[in-house]
């Protein structure tokens, strides 16, 4: 049987890292499923050589057999055993230094196991495509957990959204995706979220951040304030001298924290205060004897 090149066939170097491996996969897989190429045989036979490099490379051990013995990798633990039988037998036969060569190599297999080694040919199961969705939501939507059913290629998936999950936030839902083939395993369904945010605050993971404005008298000689929260308004007490763009923490009137049920970020208001326009004769005076005794 001719000898394949798995890291040719993925497009990849040999020195290629386990996610490069992954990524490449994905790629191709995605190009040449019979799903997207229904009819193509040429692409069912790539997608097959596709499906078969990942299984070899993605796995440590088959990638460390399949760099030494190539093609015949799937039978290096019977090789390496003979291998001894022959040391054994005649150190002047075989040594570590000398090893095989490629013709030996055939030769052997050939006449272990009839023609070769196997490459498992149709019988080898298939993982199916992996769909990828994305699902745009509003903040406030997300602020509980929800529920909700979602068409994906023509079947309906009852999805679970945890509260607080982030913009461009990806999750998985296996065996979800495209089925498999010669009783493969489903593919997996990835779904990323787009969360618009509609709202005063601006967030950041469970922690929210408004601006309220603060009027120059209560800032001077303080007072109660009413400030809205992501779920209710709620009163706070302004100090006597406060300054512009002072901060004020507010415990755990913040975002949900992404699973982990009934705990909270924290929500930050900052105060800007705001200088009175349009003073009345007054209004002046009464200023301009303050800055008087100042």
């Amino acid at each position: 049987m001719a000898f394949i090149d798995y890291y040719k066939v993925l497009g990849i170097a040999k020195t290629a890292t386990e996610n490069e491996i992954k990524k490449a996969y994905r790629k191709l897989a995605r190009k040449y499923h019979p799903d997207v190429n229904p009819g193509n045989k040429d692409a069912e036979k790539k997608f097959k050589e596709i499906n078969e490099a990942n299984e070899v490379l993605s796995n440590p051990e088959n990638r460390k057999k399949y760099d030494k013995y190539g093609k015949d990798w799937e039978h290096a633990e019977e090789f390496e055993k003979a291998q001894q039988q022959r040391k054994s037998q005649s150190q002047q036969y075989y040594t570590e230094q000398d090893g095989f060569n490629d013709q030996e190599f055939s030769d052997y297999f050939e006449s272990m196991f009839g023609g070769g080694g196997s490459r498992r040919g149709g019988s080898v199961k298939y993982k199916g495509q992996d769909f990828h969705a994305s699902l745009t939501l509003n903040l406030k939507d997300i602020y509980e957990s929800q529920q909700q059913v979602l068409t994906v290629n023509g079947n309906k998936i009852r999805l679970t959204i945890p509260a607080g999950v982030e913009n461009g936030q990806e999750i998985k839902i296996k065996g979800k995706g495209g089925p498999g083939m010669n009783g493969g395993p489903s593919g997996d369904l990835f779904i990323k979220f787009n969360i618009e945010n509609n709202t005063q605050f601006k967030r950041d993971k469970a922690n929210l951040y408004a601006a309220v404005d603060l009027d120059l008298y209560t800032s001077i000689l303080g007072g109660d304030i009413t400030v809205n929260t992501f779920d209710g308004k709620v009163k706070l007490k302004v100090k006597p001298g406060t300054q512009n763009e002072t901060k004020v923490k507010l415990k755990g009137k913040g975002f949900p924290v992404y699973k982990k049920e009934g705990q909270f970020g924290d929500l930050y208001i900052t105060y800007n205060i705001k200088t009175p326009t349009n003073l009345t004769e007054k209004e002046i005076e009464l200023f301009t004897e303050i800055q008087k005794l100042r």
